[in-house]
C-alpha cells in the first residue's frame, strides 16, 4: 500500500478525539481503546466506532467505563503514517513537559499538538478511574499481508490478558522500540495490549480490531458473556485467522531504517513468513540485507514512512513461561545482583548492571525469565530494569510528573 492511501477503508473528515464513551451503571475497570495512532492505520477507528455504536443500541448492563479514542486525527484525515513526526515515539516525561501547553498552540509541528491533547485526555481518563483497574488497548494494522498478534511488555498481568484472546503474543517488541505510548501507559500501572490486526487496506483487519473489542469487554470484566453479541462467533474469526502458528513468539532483532537508507523490501514476505539464515529480506543503499539468523519475520516494511524495516522473532515453548511465572512469584530476580559480575544501578532503582566479560553465561534470556528488560548495552556492559507493576497494580497509579 502507498503511503497515504488507505485503500478499501475510505478517509474521512478528522474524526474526533473521543470516538465514543459508555458508562456502566455500576462501578468498575475503565478500557481505554486507541485506534489510528498512525493515520495510515484507520482500522481501529473503524472497529471502535462500531463497538461504540452497538453499545449505545443495546445498553447491556455495563460495569465501568468504555472509551474509544482517535490518535493522529490530521494524519487521518489525509492517510499518512504521520505528518511531521511518528506520534508514537518520544512518550517520556522530559518530552511531555516541553510540549506546548496549549493543544491548540501553533507550532512548527503537527504531532506537538497532538501529543498534547492526546496526552492531557489520557491523563483526566486515568484520574477518573480512581481505583478501578485500567486497561489500553493501542489498535495498529501493517503494510503486509499476514495475520494478526498481540504485543506486551511482559508481566505476569500483561500475560494473564494477552491470553485471554486465541492471537499469538509478541513478547520483546518494547524493548526494540523506545519510548512508545504503550510502554509509557504501562510504566503508569495499566495493563497494556497492542494488538496488530492485519494489512492497513484490509476490511478484515476491522473485523479483526472489532472482535478483539468485544473480547476485551469480557476479559476485563466490563461484561458479562451472555451480553456481548456473537461472543464465539468473535472468538473464532481470531482464532481461524492464526491456525497453525506459536502460541508465543519473542522478538530477537529489530531492522532500523531511515529516509536516506532508499530501504526496499523483497515483496511476498508477511507477518510470521519463515526465514533461514543467510536469506534476502531487503536492500538499501549500503547493498543487500539478509536476515542474521533463521526465524520468522515480523512487520515487512511496505511503505515509505516508518523506522522499523522488519523484525525477526522465533517461537517461545509455553514451558518457559510457566517457569518463568514461578521464579517472579518467588522473587528471585531479587537476588540478581548477590551473582558474579552482576551489580545494582547507583542511580536508578530496579534497574542492573551487567559486566558481559564475567556474566557471559547469563543471556539476555535468562533475565528475561525474572522479569527483566533490556534498556541499552554500552560497550561490554548490559543495563536491565525490571518491569514495573510485574504481579499486580500500583498502590497507587502515579501521576506522570511522578515518574
Amino acid at each position: 500500500m502507498r503511503d497515504g492511501d488507505a485503500g478499501l477503508l475510505a478517509r474521512a473528515s478528522a474524526p474526533p478525539r473521543i470516538l465514543g464513551r459508555i458508562r456502566g451503571a455500576r462501578p468498575g475497570p475503565t478500557i481505554i481503546a486507541l485506534g489510528g495512532i498512525h493515520g495510515n492505520e484507520p482500522a481501529g477507528v473503524h472497529a471502535a466506532r462500531r463497538v461504540v455504536s452497538r453499545l449505545e443500541r443495546a445498553r447491556p448492563p455495563l460495569r465501568g467505563d468504555f472509551i474509544a479514542l482517535s490518535g493522529n486525527r490530521r494524519a487521518l484525515e489525509i492517510g499518512t503514517r504521520f505528518v511531521d513526526r511518528d506520534l508514537n515515539r518520544n512518550w517520556t516525561d522530559v518530552r511531555l513537559r516541553a510540549l506546548p501547553a496549549d493543544p491548540g498552540a501553533v507550532t512548527s509541528c503537527h504531532e506537538d499538538a497532538e501529543q498534547r491533547d492526546l496526552f492531557d485526555r489520557l491523563t483526566t481518563l486515568s484520574r477518573e478511574a480512581g481505583a478501578g483497574e485500567v486497561y489500553f488497548l493501542d489498535l495498529h494494522t501493517s503494510s503486509a499481508e499476514g495475520a494478526p498478534f498481540t504485543t506486551i511488555g511482559d508481566t505476569l498481568r500483561h500475560r494473564s490478558f494477552a491470553l485471554e484472546f486465541p492471537l499469538p503474543v509478541v513478547l520483546g517488541l518494547e524493548e526494540q522500540i523506545n519510548d512508545s505510548l504503550l510502554e509509557y501507559m504501562n510504566a503508569l500501572g495499566h495493563v497494556t495490549l497492542g494488538v496488530e490486526a492485519g494489512r492497513h487496506d484490509h476490511p478484515g483487519s476491522v473485523d479483526r480490531h472489532e472482535a478483539v473489542l468485544w473480547l476485551a469487554l469480557r476479559a476485563a470484566g466490563l461484561l458479562d458473556p451472555e451480553h456481548i453479541p456473537d461472543l464465539e462467533a468473535h472468538r473464532r474469526l481470531l482464532a481461524e485467522s492464526v491456525r497453525g502458528l506459536p502460541r508465543i513468539v519473542e522478538v530477537l532483532h529489530r531492522h532500523v531504517v531511515s529516509p536516506d537508507d532508499r530501504f526496499r523490501m523483497e515483496p511476498g514476505f508477511g507477518n510470521f513468513s519463515p526465514v533461514e539464515r543467510g536469506r534476502l529480506l531487503a536492500a538499501d543503499r549500503r547493498g543487500e540485507i539478509r536476515a542474521l539468523r533463521a526465524g520468522l519475520i515480523l512487520l515487512p516494511l511496505y511503505q515509505g514512512q516508518g523506522d522499523d524495516g522488519f523484525f525477526l522473532c522465533r517461537a517461545v515453548r509455553p514451558l518457559w513461561l510457566r517457569i518463568s511465572a514461578l521464579l517472579r512469584r518467588l522473587r528471585l530476580g531479587s537476588l540478581l545482583h548477590l551473582l558474579p559480575g552482576v551489580a545494582r544501578h547507583p542511580d536508578r532503582p530496579q534497574t542492573l548492571v551487567v559486566d558481559t566479560r564475567i556474566a557471559r553465561f547469563y543471556p539476555m534470556e535468562f533475565f528475561h525469565l525474572l522479569g527483566y528488560r533490556k534498556l541499552r548495552r554500552e560497550g561490554t556492559r548490559l543495563v536491565v530494569s525490571r518491569r514495573l507493576h510485574d504481579t499486580g497494580p500500583p498502590r497507587r497509579r502515579p501521576e506522570p510528573q511522578d515518574r
